[in-house]
């Protein structure tokens, strides 16, 4: 939780910044109705991610989707609160795993004060890719969604796959993902093409693929692989080797050897 660094010993500033620090603690407790009472009625609330104005009457439901879900959820501060005058500036990131390395969210919120209440808030935020990848150019206005909100989606998507395993399936597609996850087509498939960096076949064969290393590493000889993949959702053996290789470097084949070999040396006295 970051405290409050004033750029001056003015009252004002040192009130915007105290002011802020709740307004900031009640949002992190998931507490919408304490975080509305900062609210100026004049709220103008400039979400240039999506490229929205967000007045007061609309102010409640928005930030109901951005919330935490839990306390302390994973937002990392980049910098403390900074308050200059009746302005006070907030930094942070919201990183997610990606099929080619982290991807983050990195937002900065400029939050102004009137007459002791929030009167505008300028959100920037911008998509990183962590190592560097392509540069990408959101189009996340049209889908209504905020780094928050797609944050919450990369959860619900990952949690969707570890518990339900829907990848065994190998007739999956991406309109059952949606509509089991509770979102669009077109928002799951933003979210794994421009915030995740992969298509879905990607995604749901590399879940494949972990299912099958993990039953490759608990199965005992003599192993036959081609039925492990298809028992793991593979409907094709051409992208099962392909996935394979690209993920170990090897060929099924010579994986299958190193675990044979593996297994003699720990039985052998």
């Amino acid at each position: 939780m970051p405290d409050i660094a004033p750029d001056d010993d003015s009252q004002n500033t040192q009130a915007t910044g105290e002011l802020v620090l709740r307004h900031h603690l009640c949002w992190r407790h998931r507490d919408l109705d304490g975080v509305m009472a900062y609210y100026h009625p004049e709220i103008q609330y400039h979400d240039f991610f999506q490229n929205r104005v967000v007045g007061y009457a609309q102010l409640r439901e928005y930030l109901h989707a951005s919330m935490p879900r839990e306390a302390d959820e994973a937002i990392e501060h980049i910098d403390r609160i900074r308050a200059d005058g009746d302005t006070a500036f907030i930094q942070y990131r919201i990183t997610l795993r990606g099929g080619q390395g982290l991807v983050s969210f990195r937002t900065s919120e400029a939050i102004t004060v009137r007459d002791g209440l929030i009167w505008r808030v300028n959100e920037y935020a911008s998509l990183v890719h962590e190592p560097p990848a392509r540069t990408l150019r959101p189009t996340v206005s049209r889908l209504g969604l905020s780094p928050q909100q797609l944050g919450h989606m990369a959860n619900d998507l990952q949690h969707y796959f570890q518990q339900q395993q829907p990848y065994l399936d190998p007739a999956l597609d991406l309109q059952r993902v949606a509509k089991e996850c509770g979102y669009s087509r077109n928002q799951i498939s933003y979210l794994l093409n421009q915030v995740l960096g992969q298509s879905f076949y990607r995604y749901v064969n590399q879940a494949r693929l972990q299912h099958l290393l993990a039953a490759l590493d608990s199965a005992t000889p003599p192993i036959k692989v081609d039925d492990l993949a298809f028992a793991a959702g593979f409907n094709s053996l051409s992208a099962f080797y392909s996935a394979f290789r690209q993920h170990t470097g090897q060929s099924p084949k010579a994986y299958v050897k190193q675990i044979s070999l593996r297994a003699r040396a720990q039985d052998s006295p």
